[in-house]
């Protein structure tokens, strides 16, 4: 059982139906597409805090312009606007799995040539199908998911934001993504071993590779390396301890 709710009415709506005050087991959230990550791991937080954890999804992407933009080079389209398939791929797709929610729903805005509308080619959208798909495939793949909490503070992301994600079972297994690539530091102190460090491309999906490290060793945070290739692009990391 779950509720959707306008923008900016999560707090007013859901707050009262935590926990044991309402029979709901989840919430599917409209939101901007650069805040489904901080609302997604909000209502998880404070769901589980009360002793019932939700299922949490985001169903509706704002700005209501826009949504889900077509692809780039679609015609009929401003495609400086914001924001582009690289910021919903990144802050919106992967901002919601890697807070631990389950899924978005496309919504394509009304100012998009292919519309919530008036839409009549879902090919407007044909990389932004690929891009879902390769990220299922990286965690039902790679990950016990079900496992796993969101651990941003592992990689000095305490306050959430955009900047990199991290899931986790911790001393086992942790998934990362850097929006804007680069690399991160994990803190793996508490832990022992060794563990293998693969890179994942969420833009055209394929096989785990390796970067500049293939291992790192736990007891401390470090370094987990440099992407094989592209260090501008965005990249997901799976760590895992051998």
């Amino acid at each position: 059982m779950v509720l959707h709710t306008f923008p900016g009415k999560q707090e007013a709506v859901y707050r009262p139906l935590l926990g044991s005050a309402s029979q709901l087991t989840g919430v599917s959230i409209q939101i901007n597409w650069n805040k489904v990550h901080q609302e997604t791991l909000r209502w998880i937080k404070e769901s589980a805090a009360s002793g019932k954890t939700w299922v949490v999804a985001n169903d509706e992407q704002g700005g209501a312009q826009i949504g889900i933009p077509p692809d780039a080079g679609w015609p009929g389209y401003d495609h400086s606007t914001k924001p582009s398939p690289d910021d919903t791929r990144a802050e919106t797709l992967w901002g919601c799995l890697m807070a631990g929610g389950v899924g978005v729903e496309s919504y394509f805005g009304y100012k998009t040539v292919e519309t919530d509308l008036t839409l009549q080619n879902f090919r407007s959208r044909d990389r932004w199908w690929d891009y879902c798909r390769h990220a299922r495939s990286f965690f039902t793949a790679h990950l016990p998911f079900w496992e796993m909490i969101n651990a941003n503070g592992l990689i000095g992301n305490t306050d959430n934001d955009n900047s990199k994600y991290c899931l986790a079972k911790i001393g086992s297994i942790y998934a990362v993504y850097l929006p804007k690539g680069g690399t991160t530091d994990l803190d793996l102190s508490g832990t022992e071993g060794s563990f293998t460090i693969h890179w994942f491309n969420p833009r055209d999906g394929g096989e785990l590779k390796v970067g500049s490290l293939a291992t790192i060793t736990g007891g401390k945070a470090q370094s987990v390396g440099q992407p094989p290739q592209d260090p501008q692009l965005d990249w997901a990391l799976l760590i895992r301890k051998q």
